[in-house]
């Protein structure tokens, strides 16, 4: 809206000099920014130059008529609001006037209150509309993320999934390893649901200590703990009508997990130190890099949970398994990281493309992402170079390092021993970073506690 110091401008437009001073009045003394003129011509060079929101158009002017001006000043401001003054037996042109473009009309001798709603509903109808399309464009530029998610079928098909489970209220379980991005589909499937005007809450299962989980998904009370100075909603509540994604569900204890499998078929819950029933309507969404039926068989996860979230399961590819889709993301990362650093990279040298298109990603999309990230930050030309790309930039942030980057998977078995080989080296680097305190070295890692473990034990590590 086009507003001098933050108020809505207004233009006069009639030859009755008496007129024009009135309702200059009337609206300079409701806050309005006036400018008032006297025929067509004026009135046109009044729009091009200040740029009112609204304009007050008497039907009757001398040289170019109010229909005409009409036309015109839509022509130079398509957004420009209206008001036809006409006489009682002029109506039926104002209501033609309208046709063409005018909001209302308000006949003479009017009533200054009436006259002074009319501006005011005029004025709030445009701002409500920009509002609609500000948010239709910014719809838009969330759901580009899907343009940007890659052209292999693997991720094709879990957006045509993404399309069919959204608008439903079923609960959806995201398998995919680290990096992969299941915040970003959780998020996805959030805007494409019924609930997407109402709130989205996520919480990290595996980030919050034991002894604070129920409190942080039911709330407590005043008192129910030492530090509860006062009420507390929990995740739930705070969700509650629109979406909960439960990320790294399996970190959660056995008992936590009963209470959850309560909360979720009853609809209700408690605080902690509260007896009253607190009614929620939330739809989950669950994430986690561990396969929950695999977590279920080996005595890790509840049975009668894993049942009653499994209605839909969304398998996301790892990056190396979709490596088609390397350009697309690098590109998209690029044009991002310009952005925030305020450079001008234009693009990757084929040995840069190369080297992105060869590497094993343990990371995935988190780990390209970050790369990239550095690489523009770092890059001194037009171009990210090889040398921007070194695997020892994408863990300094860690303060880690890693000798045994490849520079081809030729000198290597297979994807899978490279990979292996790649995670174990981070790891044992961390641990000696960490002194071989596994909770420090998981945090050097930004990873949590129990996904170390669990990855130590995969990888053969002594316990």
């Amino acid at each position: 809206m086009e507003v001098s110091n933050g108020v809505e401008r207004i233009l006069v437009i009639d030859d009755d000099k008496d007129l024009r001073f009135n309702l200059s009045s009337i609206l300079k003394d409701e806050g309005y920014d006036v400018l008032a003129v006297g025929d067509g011509r004026e009135a046109l060079k009044a729009v091009q130059n200040n740029s009112p929101n609204l304009a007050l158009l008497d039907i009757r002017l001398p040289s170019m008529d109010g229909m005409e001006i009409l036309k015109k000043l839509k022509g130079i401001d398509k957004d420009l609001l209206i008001i036809m003054l006409t006489a009682y037996a002029e109506v039926k042109d104002a209501v033609k006037a309208m046709r063409l473009g005018a909001f209302d009309y308000i006949t003479k001798p009017f009533d200054n209150e009436e006259l002074v709603l009319i501006i005011k509903k005029a004025l709030q109808t445009q701002y409500l509309s920009k509002e609609v399309k500000v948010l239709r464009k910014r719809l838009g530029e969330k759901t580009a993320i899907e343009e940007v998610m890659g052209e292999s079928s693997q991720i094709k098909q879990v957006l045509k999934q993404v399309e069919i489970i959204a608008p439903t209220n079923m609960t959806v379980i995201i398998h995919g390893a680290s990096g992969t991005g299941k915040e970003v589909m959780a998020q996805l499937i959030y805007q494409k649901s019924l609930r997407k005007a109402q709130p989205f809450v996520a919480i990290d299962c595996g980030a919050i200590p034991e002894t604070l989980v129920e409190s942080e998904l039911f709330g407590y009370e005043r008192g129910a703990f030492t530090g509860a100075e006062d009420r507390r909603k929990g995740r739930f509540e705070q969700a509650n009508s629109g979406t909960l994604l439960l990320d790294e569900i399996t970190n959660l204890s056995d008992a936590v997990q009963m209470k959850l499998l309560r909360v979720i078929q009853e609809r209700r819950l408690q605080h902690l130190g509260g007896k009253r029933d607190i009614s929620i309507d939330v739809r989950i969404i669950v994430a986690s890099n561990v396969n929950l039926s695999e977590a279920v068989s080996a005595g890790k996860f509840r049975d009668d949970l894993y049942h009653r979230l499994n209605e839909f399961q969304i398998e996301l590819p790892k990056l190396a398994e979709r490596k088609e889709d390397i350009p697309i993301l690098a590109k998209y990362f690029l044009d991002a990281a310009n952005s925030e650093f305020n450079k001008k990279v234009n693009d990757f040298s084929n040995e840069a493309m190369k080297f992105l298109l060869s590497y094993p990603w343990p990371g995935n999309v988190r780990e390209l992402k970050n790369l990239i990230k550095r690489a523009v930050l770092l890059s001194d030309s037009e171009h990210i170079n090889p040398s921007h790309l070194s695997v020892n930039t994408a863990v300094s942030q860690n303060k880690l390092t890693f000798q045994n980057k490849p520079d081809s998977t030729d000198s290597l078995s297979s994807f899978e021993e490279a990979s292996k080989a790649f995670q174990r080296d981070l790891i044992k680097n961390a641990l000696e970073k960490a002194d071989g305190n596994k909770l420090k070295a998981a945090k050097i890692m930004q990873i949590n506690r129990k996904a170390l473990y669990r990855k130590m034990k995969s990888l053969g590590f002594k316990s």
